[in-house]
This record gives structure tokens, C-alpha cells and sequence, in this order.
């Protein structure tokens, strides 16, 4: 291939949005902002609660506020832009800042995938293996786990970045997408991108099966376990991993149907991908507080000490 053919002549891309008609964008910014701003709050407080509460040390909670911290920064690698996008009229972004987009937005979603797929673990070890969980997840053992998450994530997205940041784009200049992501900028690239497709849905593929199969194999050994327990023992496991499954349902549902089938022009990606960036990370603080009396307790008795302090 000629020097010519990597040539970028293409430097700013335009985003056609979700809809186009400036009604419709000016509704989905009133919905969309006090969404984007419970996540932030929602999952913050979470975090919050969990590092002061001295009631939730488990590694349970600590993995959650590491979710929770994550959901965070997932959402805000994509929504602030996209609401800001929806009041303009042209939607752009520069070609270094649409890899960015990706490298992150990929990043996230992994570290994300990877840290349900532990908190399955955990919860395997809690109700199959009680006797031996304070040896098997000790402290040293989470931290290891958490960072397992951090770098699959980055391992995950230095590739996607890699094939991507290579492929030349000479115009034109539109993604049909409200963020960027690779399927929707392979189609503006100059070459035929069918080899850069595979590897992407080999990549992306490969995490999410493997996960989605560690998930589901935890959770049918749990529910096989929980069978001999106490009425009152299998509720209460029941409760904690029904939010589990609840979220990893939310989250790979829409992953799967994105990522895991060839490149297309479905129409319903956009608005699946609406469900996952902007929605799930907001519903994810509701489904572990509204389930778990600990957590609830915990938020009750932080903002019981900070209204008592203002008092005096």
C-alpha cells in the first residue's frame, strides 16, 4: 500500500446525533442531563458510603464501589458531549479526540465486564465455600482481582486503539453515531476494514463470551448450592445475587447485540447504545441500594452524622 493511501486528509468528523429534529434533541436533553447527573450522584454516593462506613468492608462492597466508580467514568466518557451536542447544530469532533473517545469508552466497558465477572466470583466463594472466604478473598486477593480488572481493560482498548488508529480517513467526513465508536468510524475509513471488523469481534467477542460464561456457570453453581441452605439463608443470598444478575443482564445484553455479530447499519444500534451509556450506569446504584438493607442502613446513618453535624 502507497504512503498516499495512509495519508489522513480527514482531521475533524461530524456526528449526525441520534435524531435531527431540534424538538426531539431539546426533550432528550432535559431527560437526559438529570440521568447523566443521578449517575454521577447515585454512584458517587456509593463510593462515598463505602469508604466511610465501617459496616461495609466486605470485599463484596469493595468491589461495588470500585463499580460504582467505574460506572462513573464510563458514562462520562461519552454522555457530557453528547448532551452538549444535542443544543448544537453541528455535531464535531476531531480525529485525536474520537480515538480518545474510543480508547476510554472500550477501556471502561472492560474494566466494567471484568469487575462482574469477580463480584460473580465472590459471591461463588461467600455461599459455596464459606468457611474458606476470609482466606481465599483476603484483602491482598482484591486488590489483585481489581487490578486484574484495570489492566484487562487496558490491554482490551490498546488493542482496539492499535488497529484503529492506523487505517487512513479521506473523507467523507460524517459518522452516523452520537459518539464514536469503531464500527460507525471503520465506515468512513479510505481501505476495506472487513480484517480490522474481525479483530475487533474477536477481541471484544472473546471478553464478553468468557465472561458472560464465568457469570452464568458462577451463578447456576450458586443457585445448585443454594439448595442446602436455610430458608432464611438461600432469601438473603437470593436477594444479593439477583442485583448481580439484574445488572450483568442490563450490561451484556446490549453489549452482546452490539459487539458480538458482524458490522451493520441496524437503525436500533444508536438506541440500544442509548440504553447502555446513558441509562444502565444511572439504574446500577438503584438495583445494589434498593436490594441490600446493608448499604441502605449504611447511606441512612452517613447522612444521619452529616445532618446531625450541621445541626450543631
Amino acid at each position: 500500500m502507497g504512503s498516499t493511501a495512509r495519508t489522513n486528509n480527514v482531521t475533524v468528523l461530524i456526528l449526525t446525533g441520534l435524531f435531527q429534529d431540534p424538538e426531539v434533541q431539546r426533550v432528550c436533553f432535559v431527560v437526559f442531563l438529570p440521568v447523566y447527573l443521578a449517575t454521577v450522584v447515585g454512584n458517587g454516593l456509593i463510593v462515598l458510603t463505602v469508604s466511610v462506613s465501617k459496616s461495609l468492608h466486605s470485599p463484596m462492597y469493595f468491589f461495588l464501589s470500585y463499580l460504582s466508580l467505574v460506572e462513573i467514568c464510563y458514562s462520562s466518557t461519552v454522555v457530557p458531549k453528547f448532551i452538549t451536542d444535542l443544543l448544537t447544530k453541528i455535531k464535531t469532533i476531531s480525529l485525536q479526540g474520537c480515538m480518545s473517545q474510543i480508547f476510554f469508552f472500550h477501556f471502561f466497558g472492560v474494566v466494567e465486564i471484568l469487575l462482574l465477572t469477580v463480584m460473580a466470583y465472590d459471591r461463588y466463594v461467600a455461599i459455596c465455600k464459606p468457611l474458606h472466604y476470609t482466606t481465599i478473598m483476603s484483602r491482598s486477593a482484591c486488590h489483585f482481582l481489581v487490578a486484574g480488572s484495570w489492566l484487562g481493560g487496558l490491554v482490551h482498548s490498546t488493542v482496539q486503539i492499535l488497529v484503529t488508529v492506523q487505517l487512513p480517513f479521506c473523507g467523507p467526513n460524517v459518522i452516523d453515531h452520537y459518539f464514536c465508536d469503531l464500527h460507525p468510524l471503520f465506515k468512513v475509513a479510505c481501505i476495506d476494514t472487513f480484517m480490522e471488523g474481525v479483530i475487533v469481534l474477536a477481541n471484544s467477542g472473546l471478553i464478553s463470551t468468557l465472561s458472560f460464561l464465568i457469570l452464568v456457570f458462577s451463578y447456576i453453581v450458586i443457585l445448585v448450592h443454594l439448595r442446602n441452605h436455610s430458608v432464611e439463608g438461600r432469601r438473603k443470598a437470593l436477594s444479593t445475587c439477583a442485583s448481580h444478575i439484574t445488572v450483568v443482564i442490563l450490561f451484556f445484553g446490549p453489549a452482546i447485540f452490539l459487539y458480538l455479530r458482524p458490522p451493520s447499519t441496524f437503525s436500533e444500534d444508536k438506541q440500544v447504545a442509548v440504553f447502555y451509556t446513558v441509562f444502565t450506569p444511572m439504574l446500577n446504584p438503584i438495583i445494589y441500594t434498593l436490594r441490600n438493607a446493608e448499604v441502605k442502613n449504611a447511606m441512612r446513618r452517613l447522612w444521619g452524622k452529616k445532618v446531625n453535624s450541621g445541626v450543631e
